[in-house]
C-alpha cells in the first residue's frame, strides 16, 4: 500500500501541509485509512465560507473515501492523527511544519448515512484547544506524533456521524484570507448514548472571515487567542455558546439515481477511478479490490 500512496502525495511533497488521515478507538489505532474521507493532495482551504470546508475538497479532491463506517461506543475516547502526507512515518516523519502553529479542533454531525453526502448543517464541537501556557495545540500536536484524542460525548443519540478534524495554521493569517485551515472527516457509527440533542451549526457558516480566531498576527507576541466558533458541547449542559448567530440550515441536494459504472477495458490500481458518470477509462479493478460508488460522478477501486 506504501508504494502505492507514495505515487499518489508526489504533488503534495514539497509542501509543509498536513492530513488527518488516521483514527484510533479507545487507544488503539485502526489501519491507516480506514474510516477517512481523504484528499492525496495535502493543501489547505483558505475560504471560510467555501463549501469545501465541511470536509475538505475543492483543490484537494477527495479521492479515498473508505466504504468503512467504525462503530464506537458513546462516551469512547478517539484518537485523531494528522501527518504531512499519507505515507509519512508518524514517528520520524514530519507531522506539519513547526511555523504553522494554530488551534485544533473537533466536530461531529449526525446523519443519516456515515458514508453518504457530507451535510452542510448540524455540525457541533466537541473538542477544542489553542493557546495554553504559551504553547500551541499544532506544537503538542507535532511533539505527540500528530495524535490528539477526544471523547465522544455520552449523551448523544446512537447513529451514523461524521466526525470532522480541524486544524488551523495562522502564520499567513495577519489579513484574510490567510489562515490555511486543514479538515477531513472520519466515518462513525455511534452505540449506546442517550437522547441530547447539541445545539449545532453550518460548516461553512460557523466562521467569518473577521473573526478574531481567523485574522491574527501570530507573530504580534499574543498571550492570548480566542479559538473560533462556538464552545465545545458537554452532557453537563456546557458549551454549545456562538461567537456569532447560527446560520440557516442548508438543506443537502438530493442526489439522481446511481448510474452504472460505464464498460470499458484494462485495471485499475487501488484508490483509482473506476466508474461514474462521464467516466469513459476502465472499469476493472486490480486483484483484491472491488469498484465502489462514492458518488455519482466518481466510482473508486478500494
Amino acid at each position: 500500500m506504501k508504494s502505492i500512496i507514495a505515487s499518489l502525495v508526489l504533488a503534495g511533497a514539497a509542501s509543509a501541509h498536513t492530513i488527518f488521515q488516521q483514527i484510533g478507538i479507545n487507544g488503539v489505532m485502526q489501519t491507516r485509512l480506514d474510516y477517512m474521507r481523504l484528499p492525496t493532495y495535502d493543501g489547505p482551504i483558505t475560504d471560510v465560507t467555501s463549501g469545501d470546508m465541511t470536509c475538505n475538497g475543492g483543490p484537494n479532491p477527495l479521492v479515498i473515501v473508505s466504504n468503512k463506517v467504525a462503530t464506537v461506543a458513546a462516551g469512547s475516547q478517539i484518537t485523531l492523527q494528522w501527518g504531512h502526507t499519507l505515507d509519512v512515518d508518524f514517528n520520524t516523519g514530519m507531522i506539519i511544519d513547526a511555523s504553522h502553529n494554530g488551534p485544533v479542533m473537533a466536530y461531529m454531525a449526525k446523519v443519516s448515512s456515515a458514508t453518504g453526502t457530507p451535510p452542510k448543517n448540524g455540525w457541533f464541537k466537541i473538542y477544542e484547544d489553542g493557546l495554553s501556557g504559551g504553547q500551541w495545540a499544532v506544537a503538542k500536536l507535532i511533539n505527540n506524533k500528530g495524535k490528539v484524542t477526544v471523547t465522544i460525548p455520552a449523551c448523544i443519540a446512537p447513529g451514523d456521524y461524521l466526525l470532522r478534524g480541524e486544524l488551523i495554521a495562522l502564520h499567513s493569517a495577519s489579513s484574510y484570507p490567510g489562515a490555511q485551515l486543514y479538515m477531513e472527516c472520519a466515518q462513525l457509527r455511534v452505540t449506546g448514548g442517550g437522547s441530547t440533542t447539541p445545539a449545532s451549526y453550518n460548516i461553512p457558516g460557523v466562521y467569518s472571515g473577521s473573526d478574531p480566531g481567523i485574522k491574527f498576527n501570530l507573530y504580534a507576541g499574543a498571550t492570548s487567542y480566542t479559538i473560533p466558533g462556538p464552545r465545545p458541547f458537554t452532557c453537563s449542559g456546557g458549551g454549545g455558546t456562538p461567537q456569532q448567530p447560527p446560520s440557516t440550515p442548508v438543506p443537502v441536494p438530493t442526489q439522481e439515481p446511481t448510474p452504472p459504472p460505464p464498460s470499458g477495458g484494462g485495471t485499475v490500481v487501488k484508490w483509482g477511478q473506476c466508474g461514474g458518470i462521464g467516466f469513459t477509462g476502465p472499469t476493472g479493478c486490480v486483484s483484491g479490490s472491488t469498484c465502489i460508488k462514492v458518488n455519482d460522478y466518481y466510482f473508486q477501486c478500494q
